[in-house]
């Protein structure tokens, strides 16, 4: 039976170049080493290396079955790198930037969670929708929502998934005016502009017609929590995020207008410099963004 470390030892003298390199690269005896290759060959039955006091040289086969050999170490190499990666904990810093909507509403109650999982680990969330120069001001891990393609970038980029955008309206404003059944019926409602896209609202049906509509604006804002409160309060009709929109909804709070019909899509992007991604403490939390994200939102 083929012994794994002697496959092992037969790499390193190969890549060596001879015993005594390799007795040294590996800390191993050259008498041991020459023992352990001359028994690789009586359990093989073929001559592996022609060695002599002046030469040095690999057989055919040898170069075949050396092919196969560093292919296992670079596995055992990889498995004992997993391992050691799985057993370090996370500790130090993790500086993180996200839009004001994205930190309410997704992010919220997931990094506590991930803090209370890894004591040794700090988070800190910078909650804003400003362009942010992600590596010129050291964050380790960026989400970015947008609708269009990002631009190309050494960055590590990762899709977390896409969110569609809903009509919504509280019952109270939908009763005196009724409920709008298509979307030629918006005309006649009132819009709480977002500022994505403000009131002309381009439609897409489950069967894949398209339409576009105009809203009559009675109220703007660029805060979701704010466009929220002003939906629930009776003002007209808002498009917001489905993510936004799952609570208010379930709890009776917002219902769905128009449910057959969305509003466009946004897609959410987790972004890392190289350097920082390699990270331990970085992977992990980045990981753990991207499972619960996987819950949340549709799939790219």
């Amino acid at each position: 039976m083929l012994n794994l470390n002697d496959l092992q030892m037969f790499a390193r003298v190969v890549e060596s170049g001879g015993f005594t390199a390799a007795s040294r690269l590996l800390g191993i005896p050259k008498q041991t080493l020459s023992k352990r290759i001359a028994e690789l060959e009586r359990v093989t039955g073929v001559r592996l290396i022609q060695r002599s006091s002046r030469r040095f040289v690999v057989t055919d086969i040898g170069q075949e079955i050396y092919a196969h050999a560093s292919a296992i170490v670079i596995e055992a190499d990889t498995v004992l790198t997993v391992i050691a990666g799985r057993l370090a904990e996370p500790t130090g810093l993790v500086r993180i930037t996200a839009s004001v909507p994205t930190a309410q509403h997704l992010l919220a109650d997931l990094l506590p969670q991930i803090a209370l999982s890894y004591p040794r680990l700090r988070i800190a969330l910078d909650a804003s929708d400003r362009f942010v120069d992600i590596v010129g001001e050291g964050y380790d891990i960026a989400l970015r929502d947008h609708v269009l393609p990002l631009p190309d970038s050494d960055l590590i980029q990762r899709t977390l998934g896409v969110d569609e955008f809903w009509l919504v309206a509280s019952p109270h404003y939908l009763g005196p005016g009724g409920t709008p059944e298509n979307p030629e019926d918006l005309g006649g409602h009132k819009g709480i502009d977002s500022g994505l896209g403000g009131t002309t609202l381009a439609l897409r049906h489950l069967d894949g017609r398209e339409v576009t509509c105009v809203l009559e604006t009675c109220f703007h804002a660029n805060e979701s929590t704010t466009l929220v409160a002003a939906a629930c309060a009776g003002l007209g009709i808002v498009r917001l995020p489905r993510s936004i929109c799952l609570q208010p909804v379930a709890a009776g709070s917002l219902v769905r207008v128009l449910p057959d019909w969305t509003a466009g899509l946004v897609q959410t992007s987790l972004l890392m410099p190289h350097r920082r991604g390699q990270l331990p403490s970085v992977r992990t939390v980045a990981d753990m963004i991207g499972r619960h994200f996987a819950t949340v939102l549709m799939p790219a």
